[in-house]
């Protein structure tokens, strides 16, 4: 199976994955009260900055990490509406890991696994919280926490994932050199 035979929960459905074929795409699991939820300021500028090129942005709320996202489904679009102005596609919230984990982001680990969170100060707050909940978490490739980003060229191939930690002008670098 390959990128475009998946699909996430839309508000009015499911999203084909078919329906970006030819396009760059950024695969985002989000929470509305993350210290990473400012990452939708930049997500907004890159969509409104390559959009009309052919980038598309797929957000799925999911609640599975410290419970950061609690809200419904209206009241996350209207956050992010309203606080990030988004324009971009948002899905139902969902899981990402687990047994009922979307089979989208089953697919997308499969592709790109865990390879660390890099130098830094919040890379290494991560890497101790995590060793706390999951001691092996380095060695399998589940989303570690929110605001993972996956990024698809227009042939639907999983070229790069960004974990939260992952400075936004580095995930802006790579959309733009797909583009």
């Amino acid at each position: 199976m390959s990128f475009y035979d998946y699909t996430a929960p839309g508000k009015n459905g499911d999203v084909s994955m078919k329906d970006f074929e030819g396009k760059v795409v950024l695969v985002v699991n989000t929470a509305t009260g993350c210290g990473f939820t400012p990452h939708y300021k930049d997500l907004e500028e890159m969509y409104e900055k390559y959009h009309d090129q052919g980038f598309e942005i797929v957000d799925v709320p999911c609640n599975q990490f410290a419970g950061q996202t609690p809200g419904t489904d209206e009241e996350i679009h209207e956050f992010c509406t309203l606080k990030y102005k988004t324009q971009f596609p948002q899905m139902k919230k969902s899981d990402v890991n687990g047994e009922n984990a979307l089979p989208l982001f089953t697919y997308l680990k499969s592709q790109k696994g865990f390879e660390g969170f890099g130098k830094g100060p919040a890379a290494m707050m991560m890497g101790a919280m995590l060793k706390k909940i999951d001691k092996d978490y380095k060695n399998n490739p589940d989303i570690k926490w929110n605001f993972t980003k996956f990024v698809v060229d227009r042939q639907g191939n999983v070229v790069a994932r960004f974990e939260p930690t992952a400075k936004m002008e580095d995930v802006a670098a790579c959309v733009a050199s797909l583009i």
